[in-house]
């Protein structure tokens, strides 16, 4: 899953990530080579603690509406990469019935957004049962 980032640097200090779908999940960076592995090493922890907690993971926002946000201002906008389904726990082989005209849409679905099947579908119920339980 790829999250949006974005990237603060003042004079003084070292680099500063804030990761605006998953609020409160911050990370730094002395050099901008290292500040990517540093991100995305800071989203898993807090999606760790997220998951520990029984808290569902936060929905992604489009990325123009991160960018208005004047919070985020003369921030450079990048993205990483991060495979969430791995956080979860033990993983369970299942079988399952599905369209065929569904699971096309859902192969589209995970080329587009980098990931495996699995993954996708992983993302799609939690994202699903965390807005049934919002409700």
């Amino acid at each position: 899953m790829q999250f949006p980032i974005v990237i603060h640097k003042d004079e003084a200090s070292s680099y500063g990530v804030s990761v605006p779908d998953l609020p409160g999940c911050f990370s730094g960076s002395e050099t901008l080579d290292d500040v990517f592995a540093a991100a995305a090493e800071a989203i898993i922890c807090h999606i760790e603690g997220m998951l520990m907690d029984g808290e569902p993971i936060p929905s992604k926002k489009p990325l123009a509406l991160h960018q208005a946000n004047l919070e985020y201002a003369g921030g450079i906008w990048a993205l990483v990469d991060v495979d969430i389904s791995k956080l979860s726990g033990k993983t369970v082989r299942v079988n399952i019935t599905i369209p065929a005209r569904v699971l096309a849409i859902a192969d589209e679905a995970a080329i587009r957004e980098g990931q495996s099947r699995s993954a996708l579908l992983t993302h799609a119920v939690l994202h699903y049962v965390g807005r049934q339980t919002a409700d």
